[in-house]
């Protein structure tokens, strides 16, 4: 195909992906009150044991609770449309991979959607107790009234960030398979790892919540050597494949 062609291609894969995100937006509108309801749960549970009403959700302006419900909308949908989009893409790159990518493209899409989704539940988890753990530095007599879109970035941003960070194992085996990164030359690295993973779930999570910092940086952890094993299983099997086929000499 010309430069042209591939150009009107990609357009038309892109009008796709945008009519399915605007359809996912229009289905994900019309659930974001229970959506709202889930999210908000930790502060009415702070309400209730506080026996006042000094901790809500605050919506400052006249179009704040609208452009909430739009962003939730908008997130929802992307989701909701994933199939759709992802599919587009996959069907713009595929006839340029050969068999083997297209095999190990989708070896990596089928594990890291799980891994990112598993991660998303895990930020969902730790979301109520570091709201819970942040409130409790509250002075008495004082007022909680969270900013309404303050908020969902806070829950957003965490579970987003979590989902991510549970997907970068299946980052380190592709830089294997695409021989960047041996499984040894990994598995070496496995200190910083530990010190990656500490930092960071330190820093997603609040500095007093040492239960849910050590939960996710132990996941992290197990993801890695996770990913490590792997990377060193394909080696071998590399390892072997090569000795057969006369590439590689008899071992001292």
């Amino acid at each position: 195909m010309s430069i042209g062609a591939h150009l009107i291609e990609l357009r038309k894969r892109l009008m796709i992906a945008a009519a399915a995100l605007i359809v996912g937006m229009i289905i994900a509108f019309a659930i974001t009150s229970p959506i709202i309801e889930w999210i908000t749960a930790p502060v009415r549970q702070i309400a209730l044991e506080r026996g006042d009403n000094l901790s809500a959700i605050n919506f400052g302006a006249v179009t704040s609770a609208f452009d909430l419900r739009m962003r939730i909308a908008f997130t929802i949908g992307i989701f909701l449309s994933a199939p759709i989009w992802l599919w587009q893409i996959w069907a713009f790159i595929m006839p340029g991979l050969t068999r083997k990518e297209i095999r190990y493209t989708i070896g990596f899409v089928a594990s890291a959607v799980p891994l990112f989704f598993g991660g998303c539940y895990v930020g969902v988890m730790i979301v109520p107790h570091v709201i819970q753990l942040m409130w409790s530095f509250t002075p008495d007599g004082a007022a909680n009234l969270y900013n309404a879109a303050d908020y969902y970035d806070f829950v957003f941003k965490l579970m987003l960030v979590i989902g991510v960070a549970f997907v970068l194992p299946v980052f380190l085996v592709a830089l294997n398979v695409a021989g960047v990164m041996s499984g040894k030359a990994i598995l070496k690295g496995w200190r910083v790892a530990i010190l990656i993973a500490t930092l960071f779930s330190a820093l997603a999570t609040p500095a007093a919540d040492i239960v849910s910092m050590l939960m996710l940086a132990g996941i992290l952890i197990v993801l890695f050597f996770a990913a490590a094993g792997v990377s060193m299983l394909f080696d071998r099997r590399k390892a072997r494949r090569m000795a057969a086929e006369g590439l590689l000499g008899p071992r001292a």
